[in-house]
């Protein structure tokens, strides 16, 4: 779906997600379930939400390279040459809503998974709220990211946090 630049509508978009985000949180849910059909069904949707989450992030993240150097609108009836702060919140309540689904999965993962797919949230929801606080001008000009070091510390912080928690 991105060899061409596109401007992409609702149905893309969630098939978009879907193909890309929601099939792999799937099959790595499949995995990290051992053959417990019953927990992956339970957990299956919190999975799909979490991948959503995920994808949407990278979509606000990578902004510039995609509008700018790739021709690719993602997010549905949104006008880069428009971005507001109203749409950009509209975007961030969506990412919002799919991060509080996945987080309900996450706690209830097998002991082997959890922490890494822990990891992975911690790091994201960083980025988000870095991305959250950031004007909907600058993502239009520059790549946010979380450098090397705070991810270090994020990291150090996840395992911290999840040998509290469970």
């Amino acid at each position: 779906m991105d060899i061409d630049g596109r401007t992409y509508n609702e149905n893309e978009y969630k098939n978009y997600i879907h193909g890309s985000a929601e099939v792999i949180g799937l099959m790595c849910l499949r995995v990290f379930c051992e053959n417990d059909n019953a927990l992956y069904q339970e957990l299956a949707p919190a999975a799909c939400s979490l991948g959503s989450a995920l994808q949407k992030i990278n979509f606000l993240r990578d902004i510039k390279a995609d509008y700018d150097e790739r021709g690719r609108v993602y997010f549905p009836g949104v006008d880069f040459n428009n971005f507001t702060e109203k749409v950009k919140r509209e975007i961030e309540d969506d990412i919002k809503s799919d991060f509080k689904a996945g987080f309900k999965g996450i706690r209830h993962l097998p002991g082997g998974a959890r922490l890494g797919v822990y990891i992975a949230y911690t790091y994201y929801i960083r980025l988000f709220k870095k991305i959250c606080n950031t004007p909907a001008n600058v993502i239009l000009q520059k790549r946010i990211r979380i450098s090397d070091a705070h991810k270090l510390i994020l990291y150090f912080k996840a395992v911290l946090q999840h040998k509290l928690l469970y």
